[in-house]
């Protein structure tokens, strides 16, 4: 059986590969460069790229999932007001990020990019998901009003998103926070 490092030269290439994809896509967008241009960046072999994802398509997907469910995981802050908070501040703060939006828009890019992008949004969904649901569970638990996951998605994460894809105006933590305050309110009433 063979037993995968999770640091090291591996965790290293991982780092330097999905670094070069997220440029990449800030640079020249989605599709407009090769697994030769990302190991180039990265300064790998395009062997290895091919040896560990299979491909370029693969491989995009492996870095929005990853920047999107394992490098963005939910707060717990002891109230649902505050994570709902701390969670619109972060995804605020992250968007903002140097490459953000880069992200967000190959995220969106995949989601239209055929059957494997479609099995990646739908990861990606059904993750978030679990994850939203465990954090409003913990609220009812506390006895706290919760609304549902798909609440989160209209009231924080689609203003935050749209306002980004669209150059809509900044994404401020209190903008976010303002987001997350009105649904509590509303899961109040």
């Amino acid at each position: 059986m063979k037993v995968r490092r999770t640091g090291g030269r591996s965790a290293r290439v991982r780092d330097a590969v999905h670094r070069a994809v997220a440029e990449l896509v800030a640079e020249r967008g989605h599709g407009a460069f090769s697994v030769a241009d990302v190991a180039a960046r990265a300064g790998v072999a395009d062997t290895s790229i091919y040896r560990r994802w299979g491909g370029l398509e693969a491989l995009v997907t492996d870095v929005a999932m990853t920047r999107l469910s394992a490098d963005f995981p939910m707060p717990d802050t002891g109230s649902l007001a505050g994570d709902l908070r701390a969670y619109a501040e972060g995804v605020a703060r992250d968007v903002r990020g140097p490459d953000g939006l880069a992200v967000l828009r190959l995220v969106v890019a995949l989601s239209t990019a055929g059957p494997e992008g479609l099995a990646a949004r739908d990861r990606f969904v059904a993750e978030r998901g679990r994850q939203f649901e465990a954090m409003l569970e913990r609220a009812r638990e506390r006895g706290e009003p919760a609304p549902e996951a798909l609440d989160i998605v209209d009231h924080i994460l689609a203003p935050l998103y749209v306002r980004a894809l669209f150059g809509l105006g900044d994404l401020t933590p209190g903008h976010a926070a303002e987001l997350a305050d009105r649904l509590v309110a509303q899961s109040r009433s």
